[in-house]
């Protein structure tokens, strides 16, 4: 019951932003609670004070029933229980009372949605040329509308929670009824329901709390921004997280290689989207294995340097006084804390620092005698492959996987690189995601899924919705007319 609510909250908060306010209508008293700085000043005169003051109701027999039928908002409710009036309040409610020894109010729901937010949802950290430049922005609300949008469908649901003992975060579960695997919606579901946290500020740090592996560098979830690619995801059976407060969303169950697929890819032709992906596939491997193969090769395979090579190579490294691989890790992590001072500065200053930074430390290097001319083009080469993957997560695992293979190569050359990638092998084999294998369709093998894996193929190869989600719908679309059409066209 609620005795005495302006009592209870004076004793449970001393915020200078909770107010108690009381107005005198024809001698009744009026009595609001609400936290200033979460509702919208605007609309609590407009629509709530101004109606009240304007009525012509009977004053001696005021009920809250007929304050609920004066207001013209949508979603009030009359409440006595003391923790949903908390919550509402910290949500941006206000509360209403016509004596405060009362057990019940009016709760008005006066939020103000637009409060803080950008005005603009562009994709500001995956771009592409091509195809819209719609993305998530830290609303909730505008991005359930988004997707909503977007789908068009009454298959679309929505299923909200509530995560975080303090913060209370709106967590929406998204999926479409009828064709994503009700064991992925129960696992998520469950894994959030079950999560025990205090506050809960973003979709990354909620990653990191539901993840199948928290020890491990490769991230589990497809975190985006763009509403074009969670909608594919959610189209082929995925489960989609929004959280409220970041403009972030995230996609399970997912696979490794949908880190390498950007929305780009289906809006080109399908040889060039194949093209660009394969190309962004062997610029994660040369980035991975370039540093830590020059360190072997330098220390104990030089023998396969062609002879045409073996003069620049000693001409370049006449004057460093370093090992292979103190070189390279030199190098390597002067790379790294220009990435790390770019990403920290102003767009503008971080420009120049990346590039003067760049050219002046290398050549100064060289000129120092700390590392050879080889190497540095090497790293440079192996740092900008680093960024050609379409997500930033995967691309912090990329620079992360260099260093152990370098380690590796200085104490056993070629045969210390097999090893590292075969505890590399051995620890995905290993990862799920949502309960599902993380690198489908290799293991367990797929054929049906390869179409859109390595290479994208033509859209009347996409007309299957992936295997490795288990789909309750497979069917995307029929082939067989598209190509009649396709016929039909090229008879004309």
């Amino acid at each position: 019951m609620l005795p005495n609510l302006l009592h209870d909250l004076k004793e449970s908060t001393k915020s200078a932003d909770l107010l108690q306010s009381c107005i005198t209508i024809n001698n009744n008293r009026i009595y609001f609670t609400y936290f200033s700085t979460l509702i919208n000043q605007e609309k609590f005169h407009h629509d709530v004070l101004s109606f009240i003051q304007l009525s012509k109701g009977d004053w001696n027999h005021l009920h809250l029933q007929d304050l609920q039928a004066m207001i013209p908002l949508e979603g009030m409710k009359i409440s006595e229980e003391l923790d949903e009036v908390i919550k509402s309040l910290v949500r941006g409610s206000i509360f209403l009372q016509l004596d405060p020894h009362l057990h019940e109010g009016l709760i008005i729901d006066l939020s103000d949605q637009k409060s803080g937010l950008r005005d603009h949802n562009d994709t500001e950290n995956e771009f592409s040329v091509i195809g819209p430049k719609v993305g998530f922005v830290e609303s909730l609300d505008i991005n359930l509308s988004l997707l909503r949008r977007g789908f068009g469908t009454e298959k679309l649901t929505f299923e909200e929670l509530s995560i975080g003992k303090m913060s209370k975060t709106r967590i929406v579960i998204a999926y479409l009824d009828g064709i994503t695997n009700p064991e992925y919606i129960n696992t998520a579901r469950q894994r959030l329901s079950d999560l025990d946290f205090d506050i809960v500020f973003e979709s990354s740090l909620l990653e990191q709390l539901i993840t199948d592996n928290s020890n491990s560098p490769f991230p589990l979830f497809l975190s985006s921004e763009r509403l074009d690619r969670i909608m594919y995801s959610v189209l082929n059976g995925e489960v989609a997280i929004l959280c409220d407060g970041s403009p972030f969303v995230l996609t399970r169950p997912t696979s490794l290689f949908s880190f390498f697929v950007s929305p780009e890819d289906y809006y080109l032709p399908w040889i060039l989207g194949s093209c660009f992906r394969l190309i962004r596939y062997f610029g994660v491997a040369f980035s991975i294995l370039a540093s830590s193969f020059y360190v072997a090769i330098l220390t104990f395979h030089y023998i396969v340097i062609p002879r045409e090579l073996l003069g620049p190579i000693i001409e370049s490294r006449s004057n460093v006084p370093f090992p292979p691989v103190l070189e390279v890790l030199f190098l390597e992590m002067t790379i790294e804390l220009l990435r790390e001072a770019g990403s920290r500065l102003p767009s503008k200053v971080s420009q120049t620092l990346g590039i003067v930074g760049g050219i002046i430390l290398g050549q100064a290097a060289v000129a120092a005698g700390l590392t050879s001319n080889i190497l540095l083009i090497i790293v440079s080469l192996s740092a900008l492959a680093s960024f050609t993957t379409p997500i930033f997560k995967i691309s912090n695992t990329i620079r992360f996987l260099r260093f152990p293979l370098i380690v590796l190569a200085s104490f056993w050359g070629g045969f210390g690189i097999m090893i590292g990638l075969m505890f590399i092998l051995g620890h995905l084999l290993r990862l799920k995601s949502l309960g599902a294998p993380y690198i489908v369709p290799i293991f367990p093998f797929r054929n049906n899924s390869f179409s859109d894996s390595f290479i994208r193929s033509s859209f009347t190869q996409l007309n299957n919705r992936f295997f490795t989600t288990r789909p309750l719908s497979t069917k995307r679309f029929n082939v067989k007319k598209n190509k009649d059409i396709g016929d039909d066209y090229n008879n004309e």
